[in-house]
């Protein structure tokens, strides 16, 4: 994001933040560092993971976005140093056209959004002007990190009704294949599984989404589900043997790529009953 930051500081009206007269634990998003002239933030709120529908020119339609969620209220003091609506959103609307962005929709003078893609990554903004009032709003897209893992007597529930069970609490860095440390319970709850089936033997199958080549995926994806097995021998004292890793890539989807939400149910671990 840092490169998206330095975009954006010549861009604005580069005036002073005067962040002595702001709400407490407030600031500028780093995407907007500079503001309009005149204003303080009065509110903010930042989520991790959060939902905002963008507006479209038809009011009933709406564009959803989840990922990290930033909100800023500005506010003027003296409303006769009140920039015009148009001066508000043309300084918004430039700033997304220098980032390489784009405008995507807009209603004059009161509201203006777009998205900017720089490495990977989306960021959708909407800046809305209303009397003495700015309100941003920064959705940094991505999909939702799942926390509540499915226990040992879930998982074996599934593999005794269908063959097979997803794991989504297996993590992975983007395009890396080391299994990072926050899997601890779901390879817990796995471990436990075993242990209590000493006859049970999986095969451990990584999936991706469809997001680059089908060959780097379907490499990603074996060495991935590689990794959980060296995981589970390792650490939880499984036996190899019992154990073979596999990697379909793109190829078993559970929903539509079209989406973060489908892409992110699509990237997963698979426990597959021999």
């Amino acid at each position: 994001m840092n490169r998206l930051a330095l975009l954006f500081t010549a861009l604005l009206c580069a005036f002073p933040a005067f962040a002595q007269a702001d709400k407490g634990g407030c600031k500028d998003h780093p995407l907007f560092p500079t503001r309009m002239p005149g204003y303080t933030i009065r509110d903010c709120k930042t989520e991790e993971f959060g939902r905002y529908e963008f507006k479209t020119p038809n009011a009933r339609e709406k564009m959803p976005v989840e990922g990290k969620f930033t909100f800023i209220a500005y506010g003027i003091a003296n409303r006769k140093d009140e920039p015009s609506a148009v001066a508000v959103l043309r300084n918004y609307e430039n700033a997304i056209l220098s980032a390489g962005g784009k405008v995507l929709n807009t209603q004059a003078n009161y509201w203006v959004n777009g998205k900017i893609t720089k490495d990977g990554q989306e960021v959708w903004v909407e800046a809305e002007r209303g009397n003495g009032a700015i309100w941003l709003r920064i959705v940094e897209k991505k999909g939702m990190q799942q926390f509540i893992v499915a226990d040992a007597a879930a998982m074996g529930g599934d593999l005794k009704s269908t063959g097979h069970v997803a794991v989504y609490g297996i993590f992975f860095d983007t395009n890396k294949s080391e299994v990072k440390p926050d899997s601890k319970p779901a390879l817990e709850e796995i471990g436990k599984l075993m242990k209590k089936d000493p006859g049970l033997k999986l095969k451990v199958v990584g999936h991706t989404d469809m997001t680059g080549s089908l060959d780097a995926n379907m490499r990603l994806s074996q060495a991935r589900g590689e990794a959980v097995v060296q995981a589970l021998v390792s650490q939880h004292g499984i036996a190899a043997a019992r154990l073979k890793g596999y990697g379909v890539g793109p190829l078993a989807p559970v929903a539509s790529n079209e989406t973060e939400e489908g892409k992110a149910k699509n990237r997963r671990v698979e426990l597959v009953k021999e």
